[in-house]
């Protein structure tokens, strides 16, 4: 029953935070377009009024004019329009995803069993640390340079030293896929923590400044845009390292803290490239294709690296026999799927019939996609691996 519930839980829980998610990253990359693409107002009226920016757009059959005034309008509306609840919903409901699947069973999933190096409850520690430790990292280097000279490059190529060193320690701290999956979670945390500490406390101050009739300070805009940017970069290197958690066999692969690096390297790269492509169009900087070139050269690298060694043929063409199967099954797989201990996503391989369901995703997850056992699929053998390989290519009988 608790392993059913957890499995209701953990659906409920990643298709909200998939519609939240979608919600706070469109909104987001929407207002670095519209940025990238308001010119100068044309109308005399807006331009006393204020106005820096305007934009003309027309979407499902209507017209929109959206007008931007970089510190404030010539009168507040009644009705001002918040976007902080994307963040927010994104966050609460990530977070207790990763409780329910990864901190909840901390001994499968943030423990490499061959080599453990804690306990399942210093593990969480430590996950919640990265989380933690990350963002004051991360925030004192944006207070102590970011308003200085040269400081929006100064904090960036600091970050990005901070983000290969959480790179780096994460993988060698948990396994694989719990790191990378880490890694995305510390990044949005840190993105929504600009959204809590930095971005909506600032926008209160202007509004509360406007409504007293008092002079807008704009270091609070501009601070709120700078988080704002760097928001949008970390959005693809986020994405991708919740994705990566279903390919084991590139976050398990030798050197994975780099390949995660490339990775979201390769994103933030991509992501300058769309956010300069609009103000190319407007004459405003020079065509951005040098960033989205050097992207796909370094995911094509990674192609190229990861690529599988030629694997030798089956040294027997005897048929498996089930009984053997079931062996090494017992082995590596019942403390996980079995009736004796908590059954994950509701498998268990106790008998032939059970196994007999289960033969395709057996196939993919451990043969094709290298992710089983869970956090340590190096435990199989190349001999076992050829096992389970031959075994269902010779029709998964589990009757000889």
């Amino acid at each position: 029953m608790e392993a059913y519930l957890l499995d209701w839980a953990n659906l409920l829980l990643r298709w909200l935070h998939v519609i939240t998610a979608i919600a706070w990253v469109g909104s987001s990359f929407y207002f670095v377009f519209l940025d990238s693409s308001l010119t100068p107002p044309v109308d005399e009226k807006l331009r006393r009024d204020g106005a820096t920016g305007e934009l003309w757009a027309v979407h499902g059959g209507g017209f929109y004019h959206p007008v931007k005034y970089n510190v404030s309008p010539p009168k507040l509306p009644d009705h001002l329009h918040w976007f902080f609840w994307e963040s927010y919903t994104t966050w609460l409901s990530g977070f207790a995803l990763l409780s329910v699947s990864y901190l909840w069973n901390a001994g499968v999933y943030l423990v490499n069993p061959a080599a453990p190096l804690m306990s399942p409850a210093m593990a969480v520690v430590a996950a919640l640390a990265f989380l933690v430790v990350f963002w004051l990292l991360y925030d004192m280097i944006c207070r102590i340079w970011g308003q200085k000279e040269r400081g929006d490059t100064i904090v960036g190529a600091l970050v990005a030293v901070l983000v290969c060193i959480a790179a780096w320690l994460a993988c060698r701290i948990f396994p694989g896929q719990a790191a990378f999956l880490l890694m995305g979670a510390m990044l949005a945390t840190s993105m929504s923590a600009n959204v809590l500490f930095w971005i909506i406390p600032g926008q209160r101050k202007v509004v509360a400044a406007l409504k007293a009739g008092q002079p807008v300070d704009p270091v609070h805009g501009q601070r709120g845009k700078q988080r704002s940017v760097h928001n949008t970069y970390f959005t693809l290197p986020v994405v991708f390292a919740m994705l990566s958690t279903h390919y084991g066999w590139m976050n398990t692969a030798p050197n994975n803290w780099l390949i995660l690096i490339v990775m979201m390297a390769a994103g933030a790269l991509i992501r300058q490239f769309f956010v300069l492509r609009h103000g190319y169009k407007l004459g405003r900087n020079r065509h951005p294709w040098p960033y989205a070139a050097v992207g796909i050269v370094l995911l094509l690298a990674l192609v190229a690296w990861l690529k599988p060694a030629p694997q030798a043929s089956s040294s027997s063409s005897e048929p498996v026999a089930f009984a053997d199967l079931h062996a090494v099954m017992k082995e590596q797989c019942f403390v996980c799927h079995s009736s004796a201990t908590i059954q994950q996503k509701g498998v268990k391989f106790d008998t032939p019939e059970d196994v007999k369901q289960h033969a395709q995703q057996i196939y993919q997850q451990v043969v094709q996609l290298r992710k089983m056992p869970f956090g340590n699929p190096d435990a199989l053998s190349p001999q076992q691996l050829d096992m389970f390989k031959r075994w269902y290519e010779g029709g998964a009988h589990v009757d000889r």
